[in-house]
This record gives structure tokens, C-alpha cells and sequence, in this order.
């Protein structure tokens, strides 16, 4: 074979001069790259302070997630993109590790802090029209957190209809109710915990962030209970004909005539309320009736 310096003696000049150009503009455009790929925390930094300027960055990490860049304010978690221009709420999961990146983060960054939070966040940024901010933005001079209450809340679900309701799990073990949204990442992970508990599950479904064309084919599903963990699991599966969905209706009613506007929300057979994720040993103390 030819060495570059015989190779350029054989061809024209012009383009024995494009043949050495060529590795230099390939080195350029795979720095570039190297650059997208690798976004630089600081410069992310400055243009979130551009364009979230109301809301106090604790640190912006562009090492942990290939491709994203993880933001934290306060004890808020999102993501953005390389040029800050997307802005993501929600979970990072990895497929090979199987783990909850995001859930762990939450849990480093305040210990004590209700990981289902950020479920409010969503569902502030859902009924916003597109205001994340408003959604992310911590109060000023105060860290925001939410805690385990030393008391649940009191919820009646009096006057909900029969209707509405997806039951699974085992029919003689002791009755919770979920209030839930199939786009929320903490309502799926809540569900995986239950399926590994021995109770009886009454979800009720309302679209907090915009589900209810999910909800409306699990619940017209012939096998509701099959629906429902596909749809977290975001598989698909059918959803039947169209069916008599004023059930739904009425729990969207019910919730928000008592406020409930972030998922999940999870109530006891004796009405004591718990808002968020929590994890199975915590679950099975309490659905008992021990203290939360």
C-alpha cells in the first residue's frame, strides 16, 4: 500500500491538500460531537439561569445520566437536556442495573423527604399549561420538603359508586385504595409493591396527568386486572369496546372536590390517608393499622 507522503506525490496538488484536510475536519467534527454528548455543567447552569430564573439551582450534574443533565433545587429532582432547552419531571430507571436512579437521588439529597412527591410536581406542571416552573421553583429562603406525616389524614370514600373501581390482588386480604394515574412513575413502582403484598387492591384511576384515554381502555379491558399492570408496565393490550365509564368520572370528581391533585394516594379500610410512594415494609405496618 501506498504511504500519505508517496500517495500526495501521484495526485494533483489540490487534491493532495483535500486528502490532509480531511482527517483534520474529521477530528473537529468528532470533538463537536464530544461536546454535545458531554454537555458542560456550566454552561447548562448559565442558561437555566436564563430561562428559570425564579428558581434557586443547588447544583446541575451533566456526569450521571448519558445525555441528560440532573438538576436539583432545593430538594427538587429534574432533568434537562444538553441545551437546556427540554426540561424532564420524572424517573431515570436503569434497565441494567435495575435500578430507580432517580428514587435513590430523592433519597440522598433529603433522607427524610416523601419520594412520591414529585407526583404534585407533575401534576402542577400538567395543570399549568406548560408553567414548570411555577411547578419546580422552591419557595425563596426555604427548603421545600415534604415529610412522612406523623398522622395520615382522614379520607371518607363515601359516596363514591361502586363503579370506577379496578380490584385486584387477593380478594380475603385486608382492602387499600389507590387513587392513581397510569403516566405516573410512583403510582407504577407503588403497584409492583403491592403485588408482593397479600391485599386486596381497589384502584381508582384519575387523570392527573392527562391519562384518561388509558383509563378508559382499562377499564373497558375484559380482564381489567391484566390491563392494568400492561398499561404501567407500557405494554400493550386490548382494551375492548367501549363501555359505560361514568365510574371515572366520578372518581375525578371525587378527587378533586377533596384536592387530591398528585398521585398516588393511597387510603386504608378505616379512611386514613397517605399521599405518595411508600416502600413495602412501611406498607404492610401500616395497612395494619400500626402507626405511619
Amino acid at each position: 500500500m501506498f504511504g500519505i507522503d508517496r500517495l500526495r506525490r501521484r495526485l494533483p496538488t489540490k487534491v493532495a491538500a483535500l486528502l490532509v484536510a480531511v482527517p483534520v475536519i474529521g477530528a473537529a467534527s468528532m470533538a463537536v460531537a464530544g461536546q454535545i454528548a458531554s454537555p458542560s455543567s456550566v454552561q447548562v447552569t448559565n442558561l437555566l439561569k436564563t430561562r428559570l430564573p425564579k428558581t434557586q439551582l443547588s447544583q446541575v450534574n451533566c456526569e450521571k445520566v448519558h445525555g441528560l443533565c440532573e438538576v436539583t433545587a432545593g430538594s427538587n429532582l429534574f432533568y434537562v437536556d444538553a441545551g437546556a432547552r427540554y426540561l424532564i419531571i420524572g424517573r431515570v430507571y436503569d434497565m441494567e442495573t435495575r435500578q430507580d436512579l432517580t428514587a435513590a437521588r430523592l433519597l440522598e439529597i433529603n433522607p427524610d423527604m416523601l419520594v412520591g412527591g414529585a407526583a404534585k410536581a407533575n401534576a402542577a406542571a400538567a395543570e399549568g399549561g406548560g408553567d414548570a416552573e411555577g411547578a419546580i421553583a422552591p419557595t425563596p429562603g426555604k427548603v421545600q420538603k415534604t415529610s412522612v406525616p406523623t398522622r395520615p389524614a382522614v379520607l371518607s370514600l363515601d359516596g363514591l359508586p361502586k363503579d370506577g373501581a379496578i380490584v385486584w390482588g387477593n380478594p380475603a386480604g385486608e382492602t387499600v385504595t389507590v387513587f392513581t394515574d397510569f403516566r405516573c412513575g410512583y403510582c407504577r413502582a407503588l403497584t409492583n409493591v403491592l403485588r408482593g403484598m397479600n391485599v386486596r387492591v381497589v384502584e381508582r384511576p384519575i387523570s392527573v396527568l392527562g391519562s384518561r384515554d388509558i383509563a378508559d381502555r382499562v377499564y373497558c379491558a375484559k380482564n381489567r386486572e391484566e390491563a392494568l399492570h400492561a398499561a404501567y408496565a407500557g405494554e400493550p393490550f386490548k382494551g375492548g369496546a367501549s363501555c359505560n365509564t361514568s365510574g371515572l368520572d366520578a372518581n375525578e370528581a371525587f378527587a378533586h372536590k377533596h384536592g387530591l391533585s398528585g398521585t398516588p394516594v393511597i387510603v386504608r379500610a378505616d379512611g386514613a390517608m397517605l399521599e405518595g410512594y411508600r416502600p413495602k415494609e412501611f406498607l404492610q405496618s401500616w395497612i395494619k393499622g400500626g402507626r405511619s
